[in-house]
């Protein structure tokens, strides 16, 4: 039994919370959040307590593991405290909104054998487990171009928004990371674009809500990602991936299969709706999992660090609207 600390009773926490406490293998054993009232009620949901200082966590001999999902501009300095306490780490994206905090964090990191990954959830996702399968098997010979298409059902409150570090840091980074895992190298360039369409609040907040991102590969593959705030007809996402010997495609969740073009035919199979808060589910089953076995947890902080450097290099380039190079 993995025995959790949470930080962080906002949205994020909520669903956290409720996976940790559903899953037959771990425990919440504590609650933390700067507005106590939220952490109590959250701990009391779940048959666990609320601690008033994080502190207290540190030296608990009874917590296993901490789970971060408080705001962004405070996982650095509970990264570092967990690393000090010897604690497995879960930490939502991205590391911290300064690069040079996150990238020095990561250092840190790197010289203990703490397990520490980050909340890159679509990596669970069977369909795009499946896909990167399939081409690492050389189904469909050499990537030449990778299609994806993310849009949220609903946008997100203000106040999100005036904490999410922006759109490129806090969603469209999920692709960052998505893309160079599946087909296995990392973008040397990116040429970002966005607008406001769906709501001036965007505009007001200094933030985008639609945006089309270029990526280019070391291999000459070229990758693009569309990725907007508000879909009328529910949560949409699905990607293509082109290569030599033919393609393989995920769809939507609502006909959630993947399909495989190639000279024999349009092959297809059927997979489980697995978007949204289920997937946070899947990335704690994985965590925990890991840690039961002794096996490396993934994704690590170092691909946390990978994603948030091609989000900085986006930003750069949305800001200049030119391509600009990324830096590792």
């Amino acid at each position: 039994m993995i025995r959790f600390a949470l930080f962080g009773a906002g949205r994020a926490g909520r669903i956290h919370a409720g996976n940790i406490a559903r899953h037959p293998r771990a425990e919440l054993a504590a609650v933390y959040d700067v507005v106590r009232p939220l952490a109590e009620r959250l701990a009391e949901q779940h048959g666990s307590c609320a601690v008033p200082d994080p502190g207290a966590v540190w030296t608990a001999d009874a917590i296993d593991a901490v789970l971060i999902a408080s705001s962004t501009d405070t996982h650095v300095d509970l990264l570092r405290a967990a690393l000090r306490s010897g604690k497995a780490t879960y930490c939502e994206k991205p590391i911290d909104f300064d690069l040079s905090r996150a990238r020095s964090v990561v250092s840190e990191a790197a010289g203990t054998d703490v397990p520490v990954a980050v909340g890159f959830r679509r990596r669970c996702l069977p369909e795009y487990q499946e896909i990167r399968r399939r081409i690492a098997d050389g189904e469909i010979g050499r990537v030449e171009t990778v299609r994806l298409v993310s849009r949220d059902h609903r946008p997100p409150s203000r106040a999100y928004v005036d904490v999410s570090g922006g759109f490129l840091r806090d969603k469209t980074i999920h692709y960052f990371d998505l893309i160079p895992w599946l087909v296995g190298e990392r973008p040397t360039e990116v040429h970002a674009a966005g607008s406001c369409l769906v709501d001036p609040m965007f505009a007001d907040a200094g933030d985008i809500d639609t945006a089309m991102v270029l990526l280019r590969m070391p291999s000459g593959a070229l990758c693009h990602i569309e990725n907007g705030r508000r879909a009328v007809y529910g949560f949409d996402e699905r990607i293509e991936v082109f290569g030599a010997k033919g393609m393989l495609q995920s769809r939507p969740p609502a006909l959630s299969s993947v399909a495989r073009f190639a000279a024999s035919g349009v092959r297809s199979g059927r997979y489980p709706d697995l978007y949204g808060a289920e997937s946070f589910a899947g990335l704690l089953d994985a965590f925990v999992s890991a840690l039961e076995s002794e096996q490396p947890v993934e994704p690590t902080l170092a691909e946390g660090l990978q994603a948030q450097n091609i989000a900085e290099a986006a930003v750069e380039s949305l800001r200049g609207n030119r391509p600009v190079t990324i830096a590792y």
